[in-house]
Order: structure tokens, then sequence, then C-alpha cells
């Protein structure tokens, strides 16, 4: 095993002689290390630069930092797990009266208001229903030119619909997007200090940031972006100064993509759904963003979380939720086994996933 790699199974109020009696009851650890062999082999060949695996059931935890990630405290990119993170921003403000999913989202946002645009709700924009679309057609031409959250708003408010609003489910970070921004109009705050201020310092989140916050770019892990995604740079030199690892985006704070955080921040945001305790939101809420919002249709979604089994484990229930990154991610939590595993590398999704972030839950959910 890699001596620069950080190692940590903590039991909290067990003494070190009782540890193996105790572990064998909740973490398998012969899963456990069978997992972090599967992100060691691959960080030794190079293929992973950085990773980070974080496991925890109750009040044990199984972590391992892999390659160039010096210990498990690494800030990584998270991509997409930041779209739960902008959807509780949004039930935070439901908590408190001030919207209801039910809403239609023109009446934060006037101008979006042509056609079926003015049918759309919260809840559909949460549970990509909207017929939105993922990105937006001038979405690498934005980027491009270092255009700021305000131009994507200006076009995902003119862009054409896919389809009905709530007859289809579609992925859709440019929903996301337009729910950050009611955030933003009803909270008259911007979306990474709301955040900061009523998610991530509640929770406990010390390493978490929407947007690169107070950390320093060099703080941060790199993203292999020779494997991006095509809205991403595709790898190609001429994306560098707007790819995943540019200033600009990891300044950016795009609320479908641009959170930065720890494993150990995700997993403590993940388990706020396990159980609930007021801190953020009311365990009710909390209940309902978990809970099957897209029933009937392609996929099975939450409030910004996806739901399993499918994506997750291959013996997670049916009551898992989570949600994965484009730039190498894969975090989830089962209320039936009170699991939570968090995979944080730097290898591009679709690469990482069939190579590690599957197998490695599979094994943790086994």
């Amino acid at each position: 095993m890699n001596r620069r790699n950080t190692f940590a199974v903590l039991l909290a109020g067990l003494s070190s002689r009782g540890l193996l009696h105790a572990q064998s009851a909740s973490l398998n650890m012969d899963a456990m290390k069978a997992a972090a062999s599967l992100l060691q082999t691959q960080a030794e060949k190079g293929v992973i630069e950085s990773a980070v695996l974080h496991v925890q059931r109750g009040s044990q935890v199984f972590q391992q930092a892999f390659g160039k990630a010096r210990s498990t405290e690494a800030i990584f990119l998270l991509g997409s797990i930041t779209k739960p993170m902008t959807a509780i921003a949004v039930m935070v403000l439901a908590d408190r009266g001030k919207l209801r999913l039910s809403d239609p989202v023109m009446k934060f946002i006037p101008e979006f208001s042509e056609g079926a645009r003015r049918k759309i709700t919260l809840e559909q924009v949460l549970i990509h229903t909207s017929g939105l679309p993922d990105q937006l057609p001038e979405n690498n031409e934005l980027r491009r030119r270092h255009a700021p959250l305000s131009e994507f708003v200006q076009a995902t408010v003119r862009t054409p619909l896919l389809f009905e609003p709530g007859t289809q489910y579609h992925y859709q970070s440019m929903g996301i997007l337009l729910a950050a921004e009611v955030v933003e109009r009803v909270a008259k705050m911007s979306l990474p200090d709301f955040l900061s201020k009523e998610v991530f310092a509640p929770l406990g989140m010390k390493h978490s940031a929407l947007g690169l916050g107070a950390f320093k770019m060099e703080e941060t892990m790199r993203v292999q972006t020779e494997h991006a995604a095509p809205e991403s740079g595709a790898g190609s030199a001429d994306a560098k100064n707007w790819d995943w690892n540019s200033p600009y985006w990891r300044k950016l704070a795009a609320p479908w993509g641009g959170a930065l955080c720890s494993a150990g921040d995700v997993a403590l945001f993940l388990r706020s759904f396990l159980h609930p305790a007021g801190k953020v939101l009311r365990p009710e809420t909390a209940q309902l963003m978990i809970q099957d919002h897209t029933q009937g249709l392609s996929a099975r979604r939450g409030i910004g979380f996806a739901l399993g089994p499918a994506g997750f484990g291959k013996s997670c229930s049916d009551q898992s939720f989570g949600h994965s990154g484009s730039t190498g991610m894969l975090a989830w939590a089962d209320p039936k086994t009170d699991l939570s595993c968090v995979i944080l590398t730097s290898l591009p999704g679709s690469v990482s996933r069939p190579l590690v972030l599957q197998p490695v839950s599979d094994v943790v959910s086994g």
C-alpha cells in the first residue's frame, strides 16, 4: 500500500482492541479493502491521477486517498453532484414558505413566460421533466468567451423546449440553472453564499464551496481533461482556458456542476438525508427529496437526486439515492442499510464509471 495514501477506519467510542469485532457487525473490511484495491491498482498504473474513497455505516468510516490526493480531505470538482446541492437550496426556501414546488418558474423569472414555458414548475426543473435541454446549443461559445452565468440564464430563457413540460424525462442542467436563479432572486443572495451559510456551515461541511470560494487553484485536484465530456472541451487544447481545470470554470460556480468538495463533506451531505436532524431541512422535507417524483417515466428521480438501485451498487435497495458527476464521481446512500459511499476521482466518468466507479460501488454495496 502506498504510504502517501491515507487509510483509516474510524469507530467512535471504541478502543483499538475492540475494533475488529465492532467493524464486523457493520462495515465488511474485506470488501472495503477489495474496493480500495481496485482504485489503488489504477492509481499505481497512472490511469487515475487522484482519488478518494469514503464509505460509512453509522459512525464507522473507511476512507483512503490515492495517487496525487495527499489526504482524504482532498478537494475535487464534483460535476453534477452539485445538482442536489442546488436543489436543497430551493427546498430551504420552500421550508420557509418563500416558494412552493408547484409554483411556475415564471413567478420568479417573469421573462421565462413564452408559450409552454409559463407552465414549467419548480418541481419540473428539479426532476428533469421541464423540456429544457441539458446544455445550451451555444454552451461552448459562451464558455470560450468566459461568459458570466447571467448570460447562460438569458440564453436558457430563450432556448427552445424539447417537449411539452411534464410529459417526459430528459436530463437538463439548464433546468437546474433556472432553479439556482430562483434561489438568488428570492433570497437576494448569491447561491454560493446561500449554500455556504444555510447548508455547508450547518452540516459541518468545512471543505466545500460552490465555485472556487476560499480555495486556491493549487489546493484542488486536477481533472484529467483528455477524457472530458464534449460540453467541457473534450480534451481539446483549444479549450484549455475554459475547460474543467481553467480558472474561469472553477470560479464560475455553475449550479449544475461547479461545486468543489471533499469526499467526507459529500458524505455529510448524503447522510443528512439518512438521518435528518433539522439542521438544514425539516425531516419531512428531506424525506420528500429522496422520494420518486417521476413515476411512469423513463427514470426514477427525487428532488435533485437520482434514485436507485440502478446506477449505484449492485446490492443497493430501491430506497437508495445519490448522484454521479461527469468529472469522475459517484456518491450514493441507502436508507435500508444506513450505508453511504463516495468515490471521487480525477478520471472523467466516461472512463472511470466502468473502470472503477461501478465496480467499487458493487463491492461496497455487497
